[in-house]
């Protein structure tokens, strides 16, 4: 018996950028967040860049996870000419890419100030600041705990670089 998209969601996303998201929280909590990424219109250059790097399965197998999601605005930041150069290659998509994303479910009320996140990458993630003021390295969070069937996301404004 699976529990319904209700009973998983603890509490609703919150930030300045959940209502631009709302009406798709319902079908993205039944989905595995790989094929999630695809149902939300300001993550599509994300889910182009996840199904570039052949992340989405992996994604969508994996089992609680936390994805740190740039917004489309993020991609938007990087010149266009690094953008291609960026999709063309595998290897640095793959490792960019996996550099967002963090084993187990990470709950908002486990993101507090100071806090380090472990990445698929192998790097770490630094939490700064509390409630709608919460940021991931230099990425300020526009939407947090997006649930989705088997992970947390938070959507970012911008993309972050492994040191």
């Amino acid at each position: 018996m699976s529990p319904s998209p209700t009973a998983t969601a603890a509490a609703s996303p919150s930030g300045p950028g959940c209502s631009a998201i709302e009406g798709n929280l319902a079908e993205v909590a039944d989905q595995p967040v790989g094929t999630a990424l695809s149902s939300l219109s300001q993550l599509s250059k994300l889910s182009e860049a996840v199904k570039k790097a052949g992340l989405e399965e992996k994604l969508d197998s994996a089992t609680d996870i936390t994805v740190f999601a740039p917004d489309d605005k993020a991609f938007d930041a990087i010149p266009k000419e690094a953008q291609d150069k960026l999709m063309a290659n595998k290897e640095a998509l793959t490792k960019l890419l996996s550099y967002h994303v963090v084993m187990g479910k990470k709950a908002p009320s486990d993101l507090v100030e100071g806090a380090t996140l472990k990445t698929m990458q192998g790097g770490s993630l630094t939490v700064k600041g509390s409630g709608d003021n919460l940021t991931i390295n230099d990425a300020k969070i526009v939407c947090g705990g997006v649930m989705t069937k088997n992970a947390t996301l938070y959507i970012v404004d911008k993309i972050l670089l492994p040191h």
